[in-house]
């Protein structure tokens, strides 16, 4: 498989996400302005969860730009990925709709906790069959950190929800700007 179809898959799967995710919006029913009061939390999470399907797509796309060679490994953690950010959607209506409530914060967090760590295991994967992404990583601190922030983000979740939504929000925040490392070829010499 080439690159570029892992990566025309990929997009695919991620639009129709964004696109499920948008359909679980209630269509306020009135036309007072407070009926929009109990659509808010269900918009921001949604707001926050097609923030983090923009930061993957984005930096999916970086990503694959590195790759040279697809393996079997590769696509397996490709749809290991997908996989965990297919269950936005419905975690986004079940945290949306009970704000306030520990049990869908924490597994919300749980799904971005384990996106994550797919992420991870694709990387590894992609150095794995041979392509040049190692020397771009460095140390991936923003890597490291986020597992650590989305764990307390989900702890917290049975005492404050809102700092969990917070940290959450945080993470998004950092990944917000795209992984530059990536957009960088690597040097001729370590490309072996």
């Amino acid at each position: 498989m080439s690159r570029g179809r892992l990566e025309a898959f990929s997009d695919g799967v991620l639009a129709v996400i964004i696109t499920v995710m948008v359909l679980e919006l209630k269509v306020p029913h009135g036309e007072a302005l407070a009926t929009l009061r109990p659509l808010i939390s269900p918009f921001l999470a949604y707001v926050l969860s097609y923030v983090y399907i923009g930061i993957y797509w984005n930096n999916h796309h970086h990503l694959m730009h590195t790759v040279e060679r697809v393996s079997g490994a590769v696509m397996w953690a490709n749809l290991h990925l997908l996989f965990w950010l297919s269950l936005f959607p419905a975690m986004t209506a079940w945290a949306g709709d009970n704000p306030r409530a520990a049990y869908p914060t924490a597994a919300y967090g749980v799904v971005l906790l384990a996106a994550a760590l797919a992420w991870l295991v694709l990387q590894r994967a992609i150095i794995r069959a041979g392509n040049p992404l190692a020397p771009m990583l460095g140390n991936d601190l923003k890597g490291k950190l986020s597992p650590a922030i989305y764990i307390a983000g989900i702890a917290l979740a049975f005492v404050q929800t809102w700092v969990s939504d917070l940290l959450f929000a945080c993470v998004a925040a950092m990944w917000i700007v795209p992984d530059r490392r990536f957009e960088q070829p690597a040097p001729e010499s370590e490309r072996g």
